[in-house]
């Protein structure tokens, strides 16, 4: 049986493998004072329940809030000199 606990070896974790299409593992980049840079394609729920998408290879997401297109940085948090 497809995905059956019983034939997964011990501490391998559940769920569909890394590379899988489906199952991916997105590395996302934390940066100080900055946004979180996340491997696309990536769909995202908000707070009201609306979901946003993005098919590009990488985006930034807002942290701060100072965005004007939240969820999505546009370097809003930039101090200005």
């Amino acid at each position: 049986m497809p995905n059956d606990p019983a034939d997964r070896a011990a501490g391998t974790p559940a769920g569909p493998a890394p590379d899988s299409a489906a199952g991916r593992a997105r590395r996302i980049t934390v940066q100080r004072r900055g946004p979180l840079l996340v491997e696309g394609p990536v769909e995202i729920e908000l707070e009201d329940g609306s979901t946003v998408f993005s098919d590009r290879f990488r985006v930034a997401l807002c942290t701060c809030r100072r965005s004007r297109r939240y969820p999505w940085c546009d370097t809003s948090h930039r101090r200005r000199s």
